[in-house]
């Protein structure tokens, strides 16, 4: 399994932020999206293969049971089933953020972070080759696939925010994943590197936030350490 760092820091979105938390980042990704912040996973993926032993190796050099499966998208990571299942027999809790394009399949899970990707993500023309941002818009949204996910897992929507004009739709996607969802299971994160950037789109995403019963979802490791790698 191809993995871009493995790291030991607090947990700095959704629910569970805060927690501190052993954090492995696949290196691959089905998606482009324009924004990314993790380009080394994902645009230009790097790092060693590494075995699933070698894995659990540097995941239990430290002291908590919170283990984050993160990228890239960690879901075309080969391996990943049997990673999660050697997780589970270590007794850890299990985090696994997706963009929900690939369907989970009985893989173990604690808590399944779902990041379903809007039109804001679609990368650029002149930025990448054509074929990819085809790709792109093609996968970003599997309304059946986040349905499986949300079906068989505890789990959380997270989405990021650019601009209000996304608002219209999350309505939409909520709309055709179904009327079960609890609002505070909806995370809006504004989009943004810096805290200036964030503090920018706060605003209305708090607003509307208070409107829906939506949970504003903050980027603590950008508010801890800036837009630094391993934080």
């Amino acid at each position: 399994m191809r993995i871009s760092e493995i790291f030991y820091s607090v947990q700095g979105e959704g629910e569970l932020t805060g927690i501190p938390s052993v954090f492995v980042r696949t290196s691959g990704c089905n998606l482009r999206c324009g924004w990314c912040d993790t380009p080394y996973a994902s645009w230009a993926p790097e790092g060693p293969e590494m075995t699933i032993e070698a894995i659990l190796a540097e995941v239990q050099k430290h002291p908590t049971r919170y283990v984050v499966l993160t990228g890239g998208e960690p879901m075309v990571a080969k391996a990943m089933r049997d990673l999660c299942r050697e997780l589970r027999s270590l007794g850890k809790h299990i985090t696994i953020e997706t963009a929900a394009t690939i369907a989970p399949e009985a893989i173990d899970c604690d808590l399944a972070s779902l990041s379903p990707k809007l039109s804001n993500s679609t990368p650029e023309e002149g930025t990448i080759e054509p074929s990819w941002i085809q790709r792109h818009q093609e996968r970003r949204l599997q309304p059946e696939v986040i349905k499986d996910w949300i079906n068989t897992y505890h789990y959380q929507l997270k989405f990021v925010i650019s601009e209000d004009t996304q608002f219209g739709e999350i309505e939409d996607l909520l709309a055709q994943i179904g009327p079960s969802i609890p609002p505070e299971r909806v995370q809006l994160m504004p989009e943004g590197r810096t805290t200036e950037a964030l503090a920018r789109r706060a605003s209305a995403i708090i607003d509307l936030c208070k409107q829906k019963g939506y949970r504003y979802c903050t980027r603590l490791q950008i508010e801890l350490f800036g837009d630094t790698r391993g934080t």
